[in-house]
């Protein structure tokens, strides 16, 4: 049995989906990499920054507030105070950070890199994502094999192509990572 690994790579955040005051609608907002720090005497509310996709207006999704500035790591306090890339990307990938400030997650752009499936020979297909996400597992099969969602569901009643987790093929949603099973044609 053939080994393929395919990767998610992320080419940008999912976008939070809320009401915007000056828009008067839901729209999308977009991270700004940027971080808001307020100190309240002794402890600190930290935010990271969102823009409205349609006219700028900002929100700040909430990550800290009220917290001891000792109770947080010194390089990743300071990576807040320098507006670290890495760190506010972490924080745009966290769907339920995004869900708990109150706002809905949208799709993120992706890229999925690996190489395309032969079907004449048995494949372990192994899907990785570095960041949990909405993405659901059988649209990426059908983005990457080329596949209609009759083709694709031909497959799954066949039993050709199955999840080895156990999970309803049709509905997973990418973790960390998926195993596939697809037999050969």
């Amino acid at each position: 049995m053939q080994k393929l690994t395919w990767d998610i790579q992320y080419l940008s955040p999912p976008p939070a989906i809320k009401y915007c005051k000056k828009c008067g609608k839901k729209t999308e907002h977009l991270c700004s990499g940027l971080f808001r720090i307020n100190a309240q005497r002794k402890y600190l509310d930290i935010w990271l920054i969102y823009k409205c996709s349609d006219c700028d207006s900002t929100w700040n999704m909430t990550i800290y507030s009220r917290i001891n500035p000792k109770s947080i790591a010194p390089e990743m306090l300071e990576g807040f105070y320098s507006n670290n890339g890495a760190l506010a990307k972490r924080y745009a990938m966290d769907t339920e950070l995004i869900r708990n400030n109150g706002a809905e997650v949208g799709f993120p752009k992706y890229k999925i890199l690996g190489a395309n499936i032969n079907f004449n020979t048995p494949i372990e297909l192994h899907i990785k994502s570095s960041y949990p996400s909405r993405l659901k597992v059988s649209s990426l099969l059908r983005e990457k094999m080329n596949l209609s969602q009759t083709a694709f569901e031909q497959m799954i009643i066949s039993g050709s192509i199955r999840i080895t987790s156990g999970l309803d093929l049709k509905k997973c949603r990418l973790q960390a990572d998926a195993i596939l099973i697809i037999d050969s044609l």
